[in-house]
């Protein structure tokens, strides 16, 4: 075995045990306590970024209904075959998968809501991705944050500080953030 080859199946087995570790946690507190302070409706179209195996997945498809969409981005090959294994498992048409670390493309205004939770910590290029979000929210769309390896201060003051968002509501587990209007 060579060392890619290696380094490609502790990478697999890494997101195996991550994926575990998930599921005991979506069990605990289960994923939809969470999206219900994001605001989402029927007909939304939702950017998961960072969407990882696909924990929101099914609790957001069924928020969004049949008219919505749930576009589901990931920089990790198999994080984006866990969710379209299961989107075709369930038979979910409307979720679609986007293998990325950054850049969506998404038309611009075409997404309702985004959800960056337990990423923000990982983005080396925060300011760049913030743009893209910013670039593919709708006017009034919703950047709704959460991530437990930061404090709530740090996580305000990383989304707003470039002018990009202004924070709107400071849920129990997450902070929605409105997109600001640029020049």
């Amino acid at each position: 075995m060579t060392g890619k080859e290696r380094r490609r199946q502790n990478s697999k087995l890494d997101f195996k045990l991550m994926s575990l570790i998930y599921k005991l946690r979506d069990f605990l507190l289960p994923r939809m306590e969470i999206l219900k302070e994001a605001g989402i409706e029927e007909g939304f179209y939702v950017l998961d970024f960072g969407c990882g195996p696909g924990s929101y997945v099914m609790p957001l498809v069924r928020l969004v209904g049949d008219a919505g969409k749930v576009y589901a981005l990931d920089k990790n090959p198999f994080a984006i075959k866990a969710v379209e294994a299961l989107a075709a498992k369930k038979g979910l048409p409307n979720v679609q998968t986007i293998l990325s670390d950054c850049d969506t493309g998404l038309p611009s205004e075409s997404i309702d809501a985004v959800l960056l939770y337990d990423v923000l910590h990982h983005l080396g290029a925060r300011d760049k991705v913030l743009m893209e979000l910013h670039r593919v929210l709708k006017h009034h769309g919703v950047l709704s944050v959460s991530d437990h390896h930061l404090k709530r201060d740090d996580i305000i003051r990383m989304v707003t500080e470039g002018g990009l968002f202004k924070l709107s509501i400071e849920g129990k587990r997450t902070c929605r953030f409105l997109r600001k209007e640029t020049c």
